[in-house]
């Protein structure tokens, strides 16, 4: 796929994702990105860029750390993930917190303007994924660290299945992409090509838990990497696709809950 396809039909499909990516993936992401944040080293008063925000999972929790000194800037492709982000703060009252539409490998951004840069599970999506971490290279302040948080190995992630169960109804060219940085050194060896110092690579596994059947469906196709291509979907395609996708979890089900296996790279380093 093009480059130019392929962030046009990310920018759309998180559009059409937003309402439902926190009751897919909130409670299931969030032990993953505590680590993120915690290997990031936030300090009260750091400024900190926030790429591929989505609807500000980690946004706010970094916004919490950093204090009323601090500020966190929010960027994303997605129009509809901004705007939820911004209704929340709102509704919130954080206001050390601003958002802003923004193509990850090209930031409309000043260099060293940040103390901390981070990004949480966007630079699989992207289709130069070195691009954006120059640009984040770019964009971190001299003595600033950056920190990014990507999926692992296919083969450690239970509900890897729902991209050939998509593909072969709708090709979306997402896998292959998908997992490429978490695979090997391959992030650590891009964060090291772009500049950064004392550059580390952690890998480990959680589980993703679900409680029902709606609940697992809802993040697998409405509100995840797939959702652009769903839409395509016949009525009776989609209960199919919904069943394989149910049978393929099925040995994470212990009677009271899914508990989906995931691997998960976090990669940091320094600018000095």
């Amino acid at each position: 796929m093009k480059p130019e396809l392929q962030r046009r039909v990310q920018r759309y499909g998180w559009d059409y994702s937003s309402p439902y990516y926190e009751k897919g993936w909130d409670k299931q992401l969030w032990p993953a990105q505590r680590r993120l944040l915690k290997q990031a080293e936030l300090t009260p008063g750091d400024s900190v860029l926030d790429i591929s925000c989505g609807t500000g999972l980690v946004t706010f929790p970094i916004a919490k750390q950093v204090g009323e000194e601090g500020r966190v800037t929010g960027i994303d492709l997605s129009e509809k993930m901004i705007e939820k982000a911004a209704e929340k703060a709102d509704e919130m009252n954080i206001t050390n917190v601003s958002f802003e539409q923004m193509d990850a490998e090209e930031l409309a951004l000043d260099d060293a303007r940040f103390d901390v840069t981070i990004n949480s599970l966007g630079m699989m999506y992207y289709p130069n994924p070195e691009k954006a971490i120059t640009e984040m290279y770019r964009v971190t302040g001299v003595g600033g660290r950056a920190a990014a948080l990507v999926w692992g190995r296919r083969s450690k992630c239970g509900w890897a299945e729902i991209f050939p169960i998509v593909d072969k109804r709708v090709n979306t060219d997402v896998c292959p992409l998908f997992f490429s940085l978490g695979t090997g050194d391959t992030l650590q060896d891009h964060f090291i090509k772009a500049g950064f110092n004392q550059v580390e690579l952690q890998r480990f596994s959680m589980t993703l838990p679900y409680s029902t059947n709606e609940e697992a469906i809802i993040s697998a196709f409405l509100g995840g990497a797939v959702a652009m291509a769903y839409r395509k979907f016949e009525e009776d395609e989609k209960k199919k696709a919904h069943q394989e996708y149910l049978e393929s979890i099925q040995p994470y089900w212990d009677g009271k809950v899914y508990e989906i296996p995931g691997e998960f790279v976090i990669v940091s380093g320094n600018r000095i």
